[in-house]
């Protein structure tokens, strides 16, 4: 039941991302993504131990390993969150991806994307900006998943 609600809480922040770009208008940056990625990628070792009937080992490695990714994606988040308060500097190299079409469509393709800077803040509620709720819910979930493998009570 743990890794259920872990999967359905990376689910839940996927949407309202991808919410928030499509519905909201807010174009994600190249950190914006980073942070999706590790949503996407907690739910790689969790979906076993969701839909699964485990062993306890394995269950509690499913559950660790999801946390451990939790983990990175708050660190993202956090560092991203930072970023945006110019607490520190952020990434100075271009992030664009490289086009194997040559200079001419990398250049239409840089021209055509958003100019997104990571250091702006889109969007704030209490003064918190969409990183660090994330840097706060994937933190949240990282705590609930180490919690829920070293749990004692039966699995249903």
């Amino acid at each position: 039941m743990p890794s259920i609600l872990l999967v359905l809480g990376a689910v839940t922040a996927l949407g309202a991302a991808f919410a928030s770009q499509y519905w909201g208008g807010l174009t994600p940056c190249e950190m914006c993504w980073w942070q999706r990625y590790a949503y996407m990628a907690a739910i790689v070792p969790l979906l076993p131990s969701a839909l699964l009937r485990l062993p306890a080992a394995q269950r509690r490695a499913s559950l660790l390993l999801g946390g451990l990714v939790f983990l990175v994606g708050a660190g993202i988040s956090l560092f991203h969150a930072g970023v945006e308060q110019k607490w520190w500097e952020g990434f100075t190299a271009c992030t664009a991806p490289i086009s194997a079409g040559g200079l001419d469509d990398l250049r239409a393709a840089i021209l055509a994307a958003p100019a997104v800077r990571c250091d702006d803040i889109p969007w704030s509620l209490f003064g918190i900006s969409i990183a660090g709720f994330s840097a706060i819910a994937s933190l949240m979930l990282a705590l609930f998943a180490v919690k829920a493998a070293f749990s004692k009570e039966p699995v249903p």
